[in-house]
């Protein structure tokens, strides 16, 4: 199995990191957030060699349309939280909104 070590150098590279962030939640709060704390050894690890992350999930299993009640919001707060920095949340996956949130990541 590949691991970060793999990958070479990562410092202003952007990496791809498919969580699991799938919360439940009561309300707007997570009632718990384990799989986001199982993210973050993984999250820091990248950071700390200076990558650009781009962190994709899902919430659960909306249909059709866009579902506010299914906003990864809180999972970015409460990650924010646990790294210690503010997580940008783009307003769409694909787009105007998630080119320019990915353009301002820094490093790490």
């Amino acid at each position: 199995m590949r691991t970060i070590e793999d990958l070479g150098e990562l410092r202003g590279r952007r990496v791809l990191l498919r969580s699991d962030l799938n919360v439940p939640l009561d309300g707007d709060r997570i009632s718990d957030d384990g799989r986001i704390r199982a993210s973050v050894g993984t999250l820091q690890r990248l950071r700390d060699a200076g990558a650009r992350v781009v962190v994709i999930a899902h919430l659960g299993r909306p249909q059709g349309a866009p579902d506010p009640s299914y906003s990864l919001a809180p999972v970015a707060n409460r990650l924010g939280e646990l790294v210690g920095t503010p997580v940008p949340l783009a307003s769409d996956t694909v787009g105007e909104s998630a080119t320019a949130t990915v353009a301002g990541l820094g490093d790490g």
